[in-house]
Formats: C-alpha cells, structure tokens, sequence
C-alpha cells in the first residue's frame, strides 16, 4: 500500500529510515542534448517505508528542515553517493560527475565542508567526481555565508552549482555575488510558452552565463521542443524525464555503461592575448583603454551557424566615428547586417571567418547605410580591424577598431572617372592622420605616418620634431606653431593648403580641437591629404 505519512509518523521512522536504508539515492542523468553524451548526474534523496511505501520528497523534505534533521540526511545521501562511486572505480565502471544538494540548513552548520571531505577521503573518491549544488534561496539573508563556504569549497577543488537558478527574487545580484562554477535554470521560466517572456530571460542568461565563463544546464526539461529550444539559444546541456527519470543505482549503471560520456566544458573560451571577460569590469585596464584611450572601438559576438552578429558594448569614440548623432542605445539596438548590402556583407563576413582562421588581426573597408533621428540617413565606409577574442561552440567575440573613411574612399572615388585617374589615385591619394595631446604637447601619428614618414609611435614636445625633420618646411614653421598656440588658446578649427617634406608637395591640412565639459582643449586632430588639381598635377604652392 501506499499512504501519505503525516509529520509524527515522519519523524519516529526516520532513524530506522536511516540504519536501514529507507532513504536511499535515485540518480538522474545530466545530458549534451547536441552530442547525446552524458555529462553527470544529480544524486536525489528518496523515502520508502516498508509499510506505507513511497514517500514524496515535497512532503518529507519540510519535515526534516523543519525538525533540524536534514543535514543528517544530506551527509548520508553523500556517503552513499561516494560508496557509489567507489564501486565504480573499483569494478572499471565509467564514472561521471554526481553533484548532491547543500541546503541552506547544511550551511547553517558548523564545519559542514569539513565533514563532507572527510566522506569524500574515507571513501578516497576524486574530488573532480563529485559537484555541490546550492539553490539560489540558499544565499538570501545569509549571502555573507554562504560566500564563504563556496570559498572553502573552492579550495578543496569541489565544482559548485547554482540549483534552481531564477526562481527566486534576487537572481542577478546573487549571481554577482556568487562565483559559482555551473547554472542550472529553472525551466518553469517556459511554463507560458518558450514566445513568452520567460523564454525571453532564459535567452538573456544563457548569454550573459557565457561572459560569465559559466556551463548552463536547463533542468526540468519533458519535451523535444523544449530542449530544442534551449539548444537554439545556446543551452545545450539539459536534465530532465526527456532523457530519464531518477532511476535506482541498479539503472544508472546500466545507463552508464550503455551510454558515451563527455565532460561539462567552459561557457566561453578567450583568447590567451586578451581577457575579453575583463571588459565588463568597470575598474578593469581594459576597460579603461577601451572607453579613453584606444579609438572607435566595439565588442559584439557573431553567431557562424546563423550568421547573426549582435553588438554588445561601444566607447563613445565608436560613435564619433560615425558621425551621425547617434547614441549607445541606437547602436546596440541597430542590425548591423541591415546596414549592407550583399556586397559588402559577403566581405564583412569573410573577414570575420578568416580571423576565425588566423586568429589574428584582420581588416576590411565596408560601406554601410547608417540612420539616425538627428542627421537622418547617410552612406558611410567604415575601415574594420578584427580580432576575435573569445568562443563558446558557435558563437564568436569579436573585438573591433573602426575608423570612418568616408571622405578618403569619396575622394578616391572622385578621381577615379578614367584608368588614368585611378591608377594615379591609387599611387597618390593618401590621408595622413595624427592625433596632438594639448596639455603634454604629444603626438601619436597614424601608421601611414610611421610607414612613409620613419615618424616614432610617440613625438614629444610637437610640433618642433616635425620641423627639425624637415615635414614642415623653415618658411611655414612659425606659422605652424602659431597653429599649436591657437589650439591651446581654444581655437576649434584650422586648415591651410602646406607644402610638406622637402620635396614641398602640397597638402591640405586641418586641425579640430576636441574640448572637455569646461570648454578646455583636450585634443586636436589632424589630418593632411594631398591635394590634386583637375588634370591630376600637383599644384604649385606659394610661401
């Protein structure tokens, strides 16, 4: 027969229930949906009475928290996992991962971590084979705590992980606040429908677990659509009755035996020369240089199976670059596919896959359509240097430097009417680029500079070295450092026409100065582009 156990009842068998194996452990498999492997397994605690039979956990388990009886419980679901799996190693069965629960009772207890290890050394079971789940309830009121037994787990090599993720109130800032090694999602998210907005979250923390650099696992999981769905979304580890049920020690082995197993990887793997991860760090280096001291630069991903690429962070000098007023909310919610056309997607693309390839730095000019509610909608090329810095199976992380080169592919298009035009064009039209610190008086010239000039990555004390080498002849010197003066004075704007080097060939060089709120000058830039008349000569200047 069986019958439902009031609390008395409960309570007078649980010591037989303990010396006679009563409660005894039903294992429930942990599966890569795409691979079809097993990954581990999850070790739940189950109550048979001899005479009133099975007895659900939702009605014991409150019974034994509420009367300070679970730890007890959870010590010997924890000896009987690890004479588990000695029997495996002992008998050559394949071994997996098995994770038993830590309720917030065990952590209440003194030296709770110091009895599980001493379980794990008296059975002398590797610690990379057994992984501690907490449910996220765990660390509300007592976050302090539960910080630190993850620490002592930590130090004695235990895997942790986050049961029951997103069913309570203060999942992010638990999150935060937690370094836990694996997430595992409460499905119930997708009660409503994966079109919902619960399919929406899962979505949102499937992507930020992989900048977390942590494994998924969707647990709950009953149907084909459902896993397909979380597959989709970049979720390919599930647990649930679509692959099994909690079946006995008895089934697990043959389970075991029958089916191939792989181990839980990392949710991202970055690139060894940069620490993409570090870039969501407010205080971190690198996000320092990326918001003030690199140029145009961004971070999205791109997905190789689909195609599709999402922007995910952009400095303010990214959207200079563009020049058409728009703010960080536009481009984050822009598609960057939309802006191309095939062309100019294909070359994108495979600039993409080949720093997929090379694993290095790759570049591309594109041309794109660019709309915004101030300027409207303008026709735009975008010089493109790509480096991936990140993976995580199909999904890329891409970092990227842009600098808009518009004016200098319109004048290349703009003398380029005939082969003679264009092959000048390609020999001559060349935009020299630099950038002047007003307050140090330093000079950082593009690579053009360096390339064709011999100019250093850093000139001090400019613009005098320009004139000691020559670039600026002796009878335009003083007005070119009239220039500097007027930049520090606060001047926005100058341009003249310059005979540069000694072979005194014209360019027509601009300054704009970059001010901070107070109106000081910050900065100016520069630029000098040889000018060409109508019939492609080089024009005579005068002093």
């Amino acid at each position: 027969m069986q019958k439902r156990m009031n609390e008395q009842e409960l309570l007078l068998s649980f010591k037989q229930a303990m010396t006679e194996s009563h409660i005894f452990v039903c294992y429930q498999p942990k599966m890569n949906y795409a691979t079809g492997r097993m990954i581990g397994a999850e070790a739940l605690m189950r109550w048979k009475h001899p005479e009133f039979g099975l007895q659900y956990p939702s009605d014991f388990i409150p019974v034994l928290e509420k009367n300070g009886l679970l730890p007890e419980a959870d010590l010997a679901v924890l000896e009987m996992v690890c004479r588990f799996q000695r029997k495996c190693l002992d008998e050559n069965i394949p071994v997996v991962p098995i994770s038993f629960n830590m309720s917030r009772y065990d952590i209440l207890q003194h030296n709770y971590v110091g009895r599980i290890e001493q379980i794990r050394q008296k059975y002398q079971i590797p610690v990379r084979f057994l992984h501690v789940e907490i449910t996220e309830s765990s660390a509300i009121g007592g976050a302090e705590l539960v910080i630190d037994v993850l620490k002592q787990l930590h130090c004695l090599g235990y895997t942790v992980e986050m049961d029951d993720f997103g069913s309570g109130y203060s999942s992010l800032n638990i999150l935060k606040d937690l370094e836990v090694d694996v997430i595992k999602l409460d499905m119930r998210f997708l009660s409503k429908g994966k079109t919902g907005r619960g399919g929406a979250i899962l979505s949102s923390v499937v992507q930020m677990s992989k900048w977390l650099d942590t494994p998924v696992i969707a647990e709950g999981v009953e149907t084909i659509e459902q896993a397909d769905y979380m597959k989709s979304i970049g979720c390919s580890y599930i647990q649930g009755y679509l692959f099994s049920k909690p079946i006995t020690e008895e089934e697990f082995i043959q389970k075991l035996k029958q089916v191939d197993h792989e181990p839980v990887q990392p949710a991202i793997n970055l690139i060894e020369t940069m620490d993409a991860g570090k870039f969501w760090n407010p205080s971190s280096l690198e996000t320092l240089i990326f918001n003030h001291y690199v140029g145009g630069a961004a971070i999205f991903s791109y997905q190789k199976d689909t195609g599709n690429v999402q922007v995910l962070r952009v400095n303010e000098k990214y959207m200079k670059e563009l020049g058409m007023n728009m703010c960080e909310k536009d481009i984050l919610n822009s598609h960057p596919w939309e802006q191309m056309d095939e062309q100019n997607h294909k070359i994108y693309e495979n600039t993409l896959l080949r720093a997929i390839q090379s694993n290095d730095e790759e570049s591309c000019d594109t041309w794109r359509v660019v709309c915004s509610k101030i300027c409207g909608e303008d026709r735009i090329c975008i010089r493109n240097s790509l480096r991936m810095i990140g993976r995580a199976g199909e999904q890329y992380i891409f970092y990227t430097l842009v600098q808009n080169i518009t004016a200098e592919k319109k004048r290349f298009e703009a003398i380029s009417d005939s082969e003679r035009k264009f092959r000048f064009a390609a020999e001559q039209a060349n935009i020299y680029a630099w950038e002047y610190t007003v307050a140090t008086k330093q000079m950082r010239p593009c690579y053009r500079c360096m390339r064709d000039l011999g100019l250093p990555p850093l000139l001090e004390n400019y613009p005098e070295p320009a004139i000691e080498l020559g670039i600026i002849p002796p009878d335009y010197a003083e007005m070119y450092r009239d220039w500097h003066r007027q930049i520090a004075e606060g001047v926005e704007t100058l341009e003249a026409i310059i005979p540069l080097t000694v072979g005194r060939v014209p360019f027509h060089v601009r300054y704009t100065t970059e001010f901070d709120e107070n109106h000081k000058p910050l900065k100016a830039y520069a630029s000098a582009t040889m000018v060409v008349d109508d019939d492609n000569q080089i024009p005579e200047t005068e002093n």
